[in-house]
């Protein structure tokens, strides 16, 4: 999945746990959101595996179904 510049559209670069927009010179935390309430996601961690987990009573969260937002650094 390309992550795309919510300014300027263009891909951006993975970066030390940020993504970097070159074109813009701007750096972005990626947000998980439950794709029902749109509420931020609980990320849990184990084994290598990621799964995802809305606190907001809609339980685990497909990895094909969750929906990311860029929010500034």
């Amino acid at each position: 999945m390309e992550a795309l510049c919510p300014q300027c559209h263009k891909a951006m670069d993975y970066q030390a746990e940020h993504y970097h927009c070159q074109p813009c010179n701007s750096d972005y935390q990626q947000q998980a959101q439950c794709p029902q309430c749109q509420q931020p996601l609980q990320i849990l961690k184990a084994c290598g595996a990621v799964d995802y987990f809305c606190q907001h009573g809609h339980g685990l969260i497909s990895k094909k179904s969750v929906q990311f937002s860029y929010q500034p650094v």
